[in-house]
């Protein structure tokens, strides 16, 4: 049964069920990746024999897989997967940087945006096989025009790949894809074997054992997040539906036990209702048993006096979702200054964002949307910059140099623009 509670009651803190991710695997997971350093492939075909219960004779996955995969998806799937596709690709398509040039008397200075080479992306392959991951994360890849995206994900046990994830991956233009799951393919990302190329950013959500691994070959390679479990803040008024908004709380509550679903409203009639549609619904879920584990540990039913002090509290919180159930969420959205992806009005739900709308899905959670971002274009593409000074141009310039570098004690800094301006009086 979810908890009900006064606003108030409850610290901002604690109103997401955070930093409780289980046993420590960090010992675990540095084991598994110095194995993968020292072994490559034996090693990753080792652990897939141990997790995955299948003896593979080969880790990549062959084209004719590709194709047989696609056949087998339903037109009608295959149909959706290439409608949500475009829809991703249009929204990402207009998060695309331009270089740019400044430049003056004598001089010019610019930013360059170049592609991040190599990507690896992790796609899941548990408990749900999220083929909306692969769309999600390799079509910004794709945009940004990465050399070559990379995909790895755990095989079933008969050796084989999910097909819709297969069938998405070939949508998206994946370059290659592999049957590696858990901490043993982040680590082959990170380090390359003789089969997995080694890639200059892995992007994409895991368990604990993943997320563990990203953690620990950062520096060695970039990485999007640390994704925690999922969590959703719905802020509801009286005249929301309960069934509705219920059906919301549970769409999170369904992907892990350690999910968090919340609600806040200032309708005592609707926080009852709500409770009560829970349980009516979570009786129908074929996922019920991680539903239930995750409502009853984590899920609360927050009761306001008014709704505007709440989004004081959700900055402070910074959820990963924030659906806004009002009659005008824009008179909102201003006032929104930490979310991951913000859903507007009674007929946005957050599934809606899962698969199809366009914008991602993979979102800071943790509350680390006080500083970060969906993934997008700008996580698979860097910027340098360059600067271009004539003769005459630092010649103006040096005075003003030097004394900066003087006055930080550093003299080599200056001498090495004051001995080019010296040489007019040789």
């Amino acid at each position: 049964m979810i908890k009900t509670m006064k606003y108030g009651d409850v610290p901002p803190e604690e109103i997401f069920a955070r930093g409780n991710s289980g046993a420590d695997v960090s010992g675990t997971v540095s084991a598994i990746i110095e194995d993968v350093k020292e072994n490559g492939d034996e090693a990753l075909l080792r652990y897939c024999e141990k997790f995955d219960k299948v003896k593979l004779s080969s880790l990549e996955v062959s084209d004719e897989e590709i194709e047989e995969a696609f056949a087998a998806v339903e037109p009608e799937f295959i149909k959706v997967l290439k409608k949500s596709a475009e829809n991703i690709r249009a929204f990402h398509s207009r998060q695309v940087r331009q270089s740019f040039i400044q430049s003056g008397d004598g001089y010019i200075c610019g930013q360059k945006i170049t592609p991040i080479e190599k990507v690896g992306l992790y796609v899941p392959g548990g408990t749900a096989a999220l083929s909306s991951t692969v769309l999600m994360d390799s079509i910004p890849a794709k945009i940004a025009g990465c050399g070559e995206i990379c995909i790895t994900t755990p095989p079933s046990a008969d050796g084989k790949i999910n097909p819709a994830i297969l069938a998405a991956a070939k949508i998206a233009g994946v370059d290659r894809i592999f049957k590696a799951g858990g901490a043993q393919a982040v680590a082959a990302l990170a380090y390359g074997t003789e089969t997995i190329p080694k890639v200059d950013k892995i992007v994409g959500p895991g368990n604990a054992f993943v997320a563990e691994a990203k953690r620990q070959v950062f520096g060695r390679v970039a990485i999007d997040m640390i994704a925690g479990p999922s969590e959703i803040l719905v802020i509801a008024d009286g005249k929301s539906n309960p069934e509705y908004v219920a059906a919301d709380l549970l769409s999170q509550a369904e992907h892990d036990k350690m999910a968090s679903a919340v609600l806040v409203t200032d309708s005592e009639k609707l926080a009852a209702d709500v409770a009560r549609e829970l349980e009516r619904q979570l009786s129908l879920l074929p996922r019920a048993e991680i539903a239930r584990a995750s409502i009853d540990s984590n899920g609360k039913i927050i009761v306001a006096e008014n709704l505007d002090d709440v989004i004081e509290v959700a900055n402070e919180i910074a959820p990963e979702h924030l659906e806004l159930c009002v009659d005008s969420p824009f008179d909102c959205l201003d006032k929104i200054k930490n979310a991951g992806s913000i859903f507007m009005g009674r007929w946005c739900p957050e599934a809606l964002g899962d698969y199809y709308a366009g914008p991602n899905h993979t979102l800071p959670t943790s509350g680390t949307a006080r500083f970060s971002s969906p993934l997008s274009v700008d996580d698979f593409v860097k910027k340098s910059q360059y600067t271009y000074y004539t003769k005459e141009a630092l010649e103006a310039a040096a005075p003003y140099v030097a004394l900066f570098a003087e006055n930080e004690g550093l003299h080599a800094h200056a001498r090495s623009v004051t001995v080019r301006t010296e040489e007019k009086d040789k």
